[in-house]
């Protein structure tokens, strides 16, 4: 307004300044330069074509914010020797394109958990838990896995619907991991089996049939689900990014979908503990590179 005044001549410039109290050499220096054009959102080269990528991640994958966006896209970028992208710059489009997730501000209380889950090297401390998916009709298929807790690959899972899991399911889980990661029916050394504290884990022909393998059978405290965080978050993980956006309608369906839902987690969903790697991703690089898992 100020410089509009000043603009038509009619009044001093002096008079004006001193009019809004402000320095004179401001006013003229403004009325010098030329109008600054309003800067809006900052665009480069090749944003169309890279937010088409993106969208077409987002639509296959709704759940997933911009940092497993980023890390999907540079994966597809290192299989073609493209150069990777920034993933400020994904998140500024998705940002854009309104594809960004609502930030999780809920705050869970309960007690403190001092303890390490994580283990720091793989084949040391294997967890085990289960969790429901409740079908569109009503019935409910009951899920139990296995999950190394330093490279969180899933080993073995077993799953059933009208039904509890029974022993006799983890004790097959619990040979199946033997024999997938040892190609042996006993692990060459001691490795911890950790579980809450159902009746399907704590049986004592669950807990002798554990030691016949050389797992050490472990069990969480009462009412600390912290102390088997590795598995809770793989179930919170499990249930957003596959049982929640697919098709339930009822328990068979749930069933024929679970090998490929596992199969995906274990061979593509980039994992934060893990750099954004896939489980195998990161086991494939363990073994050609020996590093500890960064945490």
């Amino acid at each position: 307004m100020a410089l509009a005044v000043a603009a038509t001549g009619r009044f001093p410039v002096k008079a004006v300044a001193k009019a809004l109290d402000v320095a004179r050499s401001n006013l003229v220096d403004r009325l010098r330069r030329p109008e600054r054009r309003r800067r809006g959102p900052h665009r480069r080269g090749g944003d169309d074509e890279l937010l088409a990528e993106i969208r077409a991640v987002t639509d296959a994958r709704p759940t997933y914010g911009y940092r497993r966006v980023a890390a999907l896209l540079n994966r597809a970028r290192r299989n073609s020797d493209e150069p990777p992208v920034n993933r400020k710059r994904v998140f500024r489009l998705m940002r854009l394109g309104s594809m960004l997730l609502r930030p999780c501000t809920g705050r869970r209380a309960g007690r403190a958990h001092d303890g390490t889950v994580v283990a720091p090297a793989s084949n040391r401390r294997w967890a085990s838990d289960g969790f429901e998916v409740p079908c569109w009709n009503g019935e409910v298929v009951r899920v139990a896995f296995a999950i190394d807790t330093h490279d969180r690959e899933v080993m073995a899972w077993v799953a059933t619907a009208g039904a509890g899991i029974s022993g006799g399911m983890v004790r097959d889980m619990m040979l199946e991991c033997v024999e997938r990661r040892f190609d042996a029916v006993r692990a060459p050394e001691p490795v911890q089996w950790l579980a809450d504290n159902g009746s399907a884990y704590t049986a004592g022909e669950t807990v002798d049939f554990a030691a016949a393998l050389n797992l050490v059978a472990c069990f969480t405290p009462v009412r600390s689900p912290e102390s088997n965080g590795v598995c809770e978050v793989f179930v919170k993980t499990f249930k957003r990014d596959y049982a929640r956006v697919s098709p339930r309608p009822d328990a068979i369906s749930v069933l024929q979908r679970l090998p490929a839902w596992f199969d995906d987690y274990n061979t593509a969903h980039p994992h934060s503990g893990l750099r954004m790697r896939s489980p195998r991703e990161f086991i494939a690089d363990q073994s050609s590179t020996p590093a500890g898992c960064p945490v």
